[in-house]
């Protein structure tokens, strides 16, 4: 298959796989409504999925770097396949539990498996690549509440579930044919895990500037919609805030990626966490909503350029035979920092007032990346660093 073509392949499988997490999140009622499952039940059958998706890529991605990316990537496919047709036909809390564990560890297995296959397939373009498929995973992701609204209550809950399932079937039934680079068996590590990566100082580096990211992600996510309440914003302010705080990084991912390669990606990563710190801060101390909604584009159309740069960092820091563990190591630390910052977000929120919550998190965001641009050293931040090739 011609590379151009493979890349595009494992776009649309990345879209389709991220699809599976946005459907959810518009079904919880719908399970509520026709199982009788509780709203408790229901928030640790969504939780399992985050947990589980953090352990499979701190435990299990990085095989994909000892000769097995291909196996890694196919038997996550076919565990998201399996676990949607849980989700679609269960109609008990266990049963839904089981889908969404399914899930997450596919998901955790398969992406960082198929993130190395696109960097070390293309390093040259590994900015634009990396960029390309966060696009596509935002759009997965907006895409499943579509498919949700226009097949459940006209076909039933199991209908988004069996078109996706169906879908990723195809793609590793394509996949399963088309030959894959694979670490060779003299470069293969005998790590089991990838934690001896953060022993590298520009790999701990690009972890503290991705955590950044995800921690106020965490914050703003969990806050939005209840701070535009307490202002007596409009409905649609709170309703739209999280779904437009993603839509910039669809159109602006791949000139984001392109940036951080061609500038240096723990510069630009830098650049866009204090300038994102900076709107945290005014989110904390604008008196109205009007006000906010103008420090919100400033800071989408800002994330929009910049939210790539840590993993194109990540990328540059690793060697080629590790990406599958460096990838899942900053992906699995995201998630469970992502889940941390919304915890303290909620806690704080309510006990210490916005303004301080808001600046607790900008001070650790900007705190974050001064340790990691320390870290990476003056080779990382002055220039581009070239991706490290087998």
């Amino acid at each position: 298959m011609p590379l151009k073509r493979l890349f595009r392949t494992l776009q649309f499988a990345t879209l389709l796989m991220s699809s599976t997490y946005g459907v959810m999140f518009t079904m919880m009622d719908d399970y509520r409504d026709k199982y009788g499952i509780s709203e408790s039940g229901l928030g640790l059958v969504l939780a399992v999925g985050f947990f589980s998706a953090f352990f499979s890529q701190i435990s299990i991605a990085p095989l994909a770097d000892r000769g097995r990316a291909k196996i890694l990537m196919m038997t996550g496919f076919l565990l998201v396949i399996i676990g949607c047709l849980f989700m679609g036909f269960g109609q008990n809390f266990v049963l839904l539990l089981i889908g969404r564990l399914l899930m997450g560890i596919g998901g955790g297995m398969s992406l960082p498996a198929l993130r190395k296959i696109v960097i070390v397939s293309d390093p040259e373009n590994l900015g634009g690549n990396i960029g390309k498929l966060l696009s596509v995973d935002i759009a997965g992701f907006a895409l499943g509440p579509v498919i949700s609204v226009l097949t459940v209550d006209t076909i039933g809950i199991a209908a988004p579930f069996v078109i996706i399932s169906t879908a990723v079937f195809v793609v590793t039934i394509i996949l399963s044919r088309v030959g894959v680079p694979e670490t060779s068996l003299s470069d293969r590590t005998t790590e089991r895990l990838a934690f001896d990566l953060l022993k590298i100082p520009a790999v701990s580096g690009a972890i503290l500037i991705g955590i950044s990211l995800f921690f106020m992600i965490g914050t703003f996510d969990s806050l939005w919609s209840i701070m535009m309440d307490d202002l007596d914003g409009p409905e649609w302010m709170a309703n739209a805030g999280v779904s437009l705080f993603a839509l910039p990084m669809i159109f602006l991912g791949p000139i984001g990626g392109r940036l951080a390669q061609n500038k240096g990606a723990y510069r630009v990563g830098a650049i866009g966490i204090f300038i994102g710190g900076a709107c945290m801060v005014m989110y904390g101390l604008l008196p109205s909503p009007y006000l906010m909604m103008g420090v919100f584009l400033l800071h989408i159309i800002n994330d929009g350029f910049t939210v790539t740069s840590s993993g194109v960092a990540m990328a540059q820091a690793a060697s080629a035979e590790r990406q599958a563990g460096a990838q899942g190591l900053l992906g699995g630390l995201q998630t469970l920092t992502g889940g941390i910052a919304a915890t303290f977000a909620g806690w704080s929120y309510e006990h210490l007032g916005r303004g301080t919550t808001f600046s607790i998190t900008a001070i650790v965001m900007v705190l974050l990346v001064i340790f990691g641009l320390a870290l990476a050293g003056s080779e990382h931040r002055s220039a581009p660093v070239a991706v490290p090739t087998s």
